[in-house]
């Protein structure tokens, strides 16, 4: 990775490459945006070039991400660049090595592995512990050991701190203690989605970079360059669905472009017009009853999730064609005409409701409902809307 590997973000970056140039880097950040925005990967980055035995060689442009300092940073390995996440106090108990390991504390390390191994696949994905009391104060007094030492091959000591907002009262007071007297080889970079809610003395000794979601124009040429295979309507359904969340953009492209392990998002979204298609025609009713019983049968909850996420998006796209005929922003572009039959078809339907509907059924989802339930429901539901009913 390198600056220009970012997606978006350039008046941040900027404001990083003039104190990086200057030699002026502030001792303690804290990058404030919304999930998925991508602010993490700069946090890393960031770590990347202030340890880069080549970052020297092209300033400006970054790390170099072939020394064997950047290959480091990108298992996560690197012995300058500490990250920290919401974990399972299990996990920081001390273990007696002359015991054999109990199946719970397995269980914890199996979890805690595969959450690294995910960040490892997706940078932009924001790993915890799901029983996770929080960044607990063992996790800060770890940070306090590491910080008294020396930095390796005279590279600066990184402390990534993600979900900032969620260190322990007690863990935060230890925190603030470090940032009051910060040694002068450790750069400290709190990472947080609800920055209002980090401890008011601790975001006053950072200082504050707050990152906006990229715009969808960002996101569109970073998907042309990641997947070049993709059409300009396959990474504009891509854009709308991941409304300008990076980490679900890369699970969707990967989804778009994998081979047969996971249906494409477009063959999704096809078979959901098919199936409000269905809806609408008494004698195909049946059909979109078959198509509940396949979704909750062969398909994961991700794919679920993006079947109904794509119905918002047509009904979204149906909303502004009916304000405007000619509006050209369409999150699907390449049913254009679907979206206008449509309109016509159906000038007056409550698709607020519609809309409504569709949203408690992925929220019922998420909850592991009962989903061949959920989807009779909800078609019911929609016939009932869409007949005026």
């Amino acid at each position: 990775m390198s600056w220009n590997s970012i997606v978006g973000h350039e008046p941040q970056l900027r404001v990083l490459k003039t104190a990086l140039g200057a030699d002026r880097l502030a001792h303690a950040y804290l990058f404030a945006g919304p999930e998925g925005s991508g602010k993490e990967s700069v946090a890393f980055e960031l770590a990347k070039i202030l340890n880069c035995r080549n970052s020297g060689d092209l300033p400006g442009e970054g790390s170099c991400g072939e020394c064997e300092s950047c290959r480091q940073a990108d298992r996560l390995m690197h012995p300058n660049i500490e990250y920290l996440f919401p974990v399972e106090a299990a996990l920081l108990e001390p273990s007696d090595p002359s015991k054999k390991e109990n199946k719970k504390l397995a269980e914890v390390k199996e979890r805690y592995e595969a959450l690294i191994e995910e960040k490892l696949r997706n940078p932009f994905f924001t790993p915890a512990m799901e029983r996770s009391m929080g960044i607990l104060t063992e996790q800060v007094v770890m940070l306090q050991q590491k910080a008294s030492l020396a930095p390796r091959d005279g590279g600066k000591k990184v402390f990534i701190i993600s979900q900032a907002e969620r260190l322990h009262p007690t863990a935060a007071n230890k925190l603030l203690k470090l940032l009051e007297e910060p040694p002068a080889h450790v750069v400290f970079v709190l990472v947080s989605s609800r920055p209002e809610s980090v401890l008011p003395t601790i975001r006053s000794r950072c200082q504050t970079l707050t990152f906006a979601r990229p715009k969808p124009v960002e996101i569109e040429a970073w998907i042309a360059r990641r997947a070049p295979q993709l059409d300009e309507s396959e990474r504009r359904f891509i854009v709308s669905l991941a409304r300008g969340n990076l980490a679900s953009a890369l699970e969707l492209i990967e989804a778009e472009t994998g081979e047969g392990a996971v249906p494409a998002v477009v063959g999704i979204r096809n078979k959901a017009i098919d199936y409000l298609r269905n809806i609408l025609v008494p004698a195909k009713f049946h059909e979109a009853i078959g198509t509940c019983e396949e979704l909750a049968k062969s398909s994961t909850r991700t794919e679920q999730l993006i079947f109904l996420d794509a119905l918002l998006l047509f009904f979204q796209d149906v909303t502004r064609r009916a304000i405007d005929p000619t509006f050209p922003e369409l999150n699907n572009p390449d049913i254009a005409e679907n979206t206008n039959r449509f309109v016509k078809a159906f000038p007056n339907r409550d698709l607020y409701r519609a809309s409504s509907m569709i949203e408690e059924a992925m929220r019922s989802i998420e909850r592991n409902a009962s989903v061949i339930l959920v989807m009779a429901g909800l078609t019911a539901e929609l016939r009932g809307i869409l007949q005026g009913r």
